[in-house]
């Protein structure tokens, strides 16, 4: 059952057209994976394609998520934390839920624990605020015998007994809670005894070609990213992120170098997996 549910995901996935996809899904692939668009906490707000998750208030709570499509066991979710704001208590919380999104009545309870884990269908368990700094990458996945495992960067496996029902089809589940308030979906991987799988892979930037302009013909765009209207031409340049050269540099990665801005460090991490200074491996943890 579950199979057919993440293979008519994929299907739907080819048949949209998306002029920034030119990636087809084929057997080895799980299909994508973000966040379901409207299932989710009245504090949440969902950007790069369903991928990110932020919290968009000043407050500790709100912040339930779900992926969009069901997930497999063993299947290694890969989630980067992009914020994190000091003044909260404990940190974000990951599990999962047999309990199809879609069907959930909205609102949405305010917190995963113990909101929805005391309900039948949801199991989660909260990552410690020492895991959840700013750039940290971890791997959580659910096993056969129904146990939630997490891996963080240069540590070992931990293995929670959650007792999952893996009898049925399972969502993953985070909640952008406490001193967390945005996350990234950074994809998933699957490893059999003869193959790998991995989601999709995250959609490449249009080319832009070099161009001198001035800023009295650009127009401004409230909704771009990369429009020039919107910078601030007043960062020193030793502040500036070292790929785009463009924003303010405001994540610090695991390895301690301070040299991205959030909106580039998804791509570089997904598309690289290093430092761009130091070359140090922070794409995710090691997979044994």
């Amino acid at each position: 059952m579950k199979d057919c549910i993440c293979s008519k995901m994929r299907e739907d996935h080819n048949n949209k057209t998306d002029p920034k996809m030119t990636h087809k899904c084929d057997s080895s692939c799980l299909g994508p994976l973000t966040f379901h668009p409207r299932v989710l906490g009245d504090m949440i707000c969902l950007s790069e394609g369903g991928r990110r998750a932020e919290r968009i208030k000043d407050t500790f709570k709100g912040g339930v998520v779900f992926t969009r499509r069901c997930v497999r066991i063993s299947e290694r979710i890969r989630v980067l934390v992009e914020r994190q704001v000091p003044h909260w208590q404990g940190a974000m919380r990951v599990g999962f839920t047999n309990v199809r999104p879609s069907t959930r009545s909205l609102p949405l309870p305010p917190i995963s624990m113990p909101n929805l884990t005391e309900t039948s269908g949801y199991w989660a368990t909260p990552v410690l605020e020492s895991y959840c700094q700013e750039g940290s990458a971890l791997e959580f996945w659910v096993t056969a015998d129904g146990d939630i495992c997490l891996k963080f960067q240069n540590s070992r496996k931990q293995r929670i007994e959650a007792k999952v029902d893996v009898r049925k089809p399972l969502w993953a589940m985070i909640d952008v809670y406490g001193q967390t308030c945005s996350v990234f979906l950074l994809g998933s991987k699957t490893k059999g005894l003869l193959s790998k799988k991995r989601s999709c892979p995250l959609p490449k930037p249009p080319i832009r070609r070099p161009s001198t302009f001035s800023l009295e013909n650009t127009t401004p765009s409230e909704n771009s990213d990369d429009c020039v209207s919107c910078l601030n031409m007043e960062i020193p340049a030793d502040d500036l992120c070292v790929v785009c050269m463009v924003r303010q540099k405001d994540i610090t990665l695991p390895c301690g170098h301070r040299c991205l801005c959030s909106h580039c460090t998804p791509k570089i991490l997904v598309q690289f997996g290093t430092c761009p200074l130091c070359r140090l491996e922070i794409s995710s943890p090691t997979v044994t």
